[in-house]
């Protein structure tokens, strides 16, 4: 028997529907796999918190989840709190508190889904994009002076260091190197952002000459916009800057049907700390206590967790069981289907359930 240590975070919104129902279909594999066993502690962490104790998780929040195996999180942000405050005060503490530098967003059409794109279905957009998770734009650095007068001024230093490109570009050609097309887009703006992009080009090459079997090329982001839209199938793996990644995976998402079936792992490659698995669509308060959340970014990004946690075969699975309810039409509303969250995950837990999943 293999024993994992889980630490959930629901969080905020739909954070606490989504990680209830990962967490039935986890027990569900628990079950059908016969030789795995999830150790699973729940943090109450998130808005709620805040608003009673003015912090959105413990001063030793990272002691705590530092015994785990991975993080299993749900979604941050309030419509009464700061996004400023919901986000460095739980998400960004944890990934840059535990190095979780590469952010890797899988993203491609499901069977059953129809995608906005025109001709466009299963197997025509399969992409993984791989987001610098560390540094960047998303740093932290920067102020504000003269608050309140009219030569106020904010700055936000965008932050690159040698160490921290080189490690995402590395770890971004190895994943392309294990894809079946060995296809890699670098995607910067160094036209116009002439020292920290063009650095990354640079790191770029030479990484690259390390990874001669891996074909790659160069994208400024605003191009790669229309790259995305209008040929899909010319992309694989994608790698780009923490603020550059962030957007181009919600169009990614949003390309391949719906941010509610699009999942994230926020990685520490070297193992030292746990990872943590995350659904992108945000807390959706909007339909939050409906029932309605799509449940599936959720799955996924369990079975990113699975396959990070060397269970390839219940992550596999997992997919097999995703794609067969989503392939039956069970969908949610965002993706043009009548279930709700119970049923897409019942629906999950039935195929897990059975003989040719």
């Amino acid at each position: 028997m293999r024993e994992y240590a889980i630490a959930t975070i629901p969080a905020d919104g739909i954070g606490p529907e989504v990680i209830a129902a990962g967490t039935q279909v986890l027990a569900a594999l628990e079950k059908r796999e016969g030789h795995i066993k999830f150790n699973i502690e729940n943090f109450d962490w998130g808005s709620d918190y805040y608003k009673k104790y003015g912090v959105m998780m413990p001063a030793d929040g990272l002691a705590q989840l530092k015994k785990f195996d991975a993080i299993y999180f749900g979604a941050v942000g309030a419509p009464d709190v700061a996004d400023h405050i919901t986000l460095w005060g739980l998400r960004l503490p944890i990934c840059q508190g535990f190095d979780q530098y590469a952010n890797v967003r899988p993203t491609k059409i499901l069977p059953g889904i129809t995608p906005p794109l025109r001709n466009c279905g299963p197997g025509d957009l399969d992409w993984v994009i791989v987001r610098e998770n560390s540094e960047g734009e998303y740093s932290g650095h920067g102020g504000r002076a003269h608050k309140g007068l009219p030569e106020e001024v904010g700055t936000e230093v965008a932050i690159f260091t040698r160490v921290g490109v080189t490690r995402i570009m590395r770890y971004a050609f190895k994943l392309a190197q294990a894809r079946p097309r060995k296809l890699l887009t670098v995607v910067t703006k160094s036209n116009a952002q002439r020292h920290g992009m063009v650095m990354w080009d640079e790191i770029a090459a030479e990484v690259a000459e390390e990874f001669p079997d891996v074909t790659w090329d160069k994208m400024l982001v605003d191009a790669m916009t229309v790259r995305m839209t209008l040929n899909p199938k010319s992309l694989d793996t994608i790698v780009a800057t923490n603020l550059h990644a962030d957007i181009l995976s919600d169009l990614a998402g949003a390309l391949a049907g719906s941010l509610g079936v699009a999942p994230t792992a926020n990685i520490d490659p070297e193992r030292r700390f746990p990872s943590m698995f995350e659904p992108i669509h945000g807390s959706a308060f909007d339909i939050t206590g409906k029932g309605i959340a799509n449940p599936v970014a959720t799955f996924w990004t369990a079975a990113q967790m699975l396959e990070h946690l060397g269970e390839a075969d219940a992550s596999a699975r997992l997919m097999r069981a995703v794609e067969k309810v989503t392939g039956a039409g069970v969908l949610t509303p965002d993706v043009g289907g009548t279930a709700n969250t119970q049923d897409v995950t019942d629906a999950v837990i039935d195929a897990i359930y059975s003989s040719n999943v």
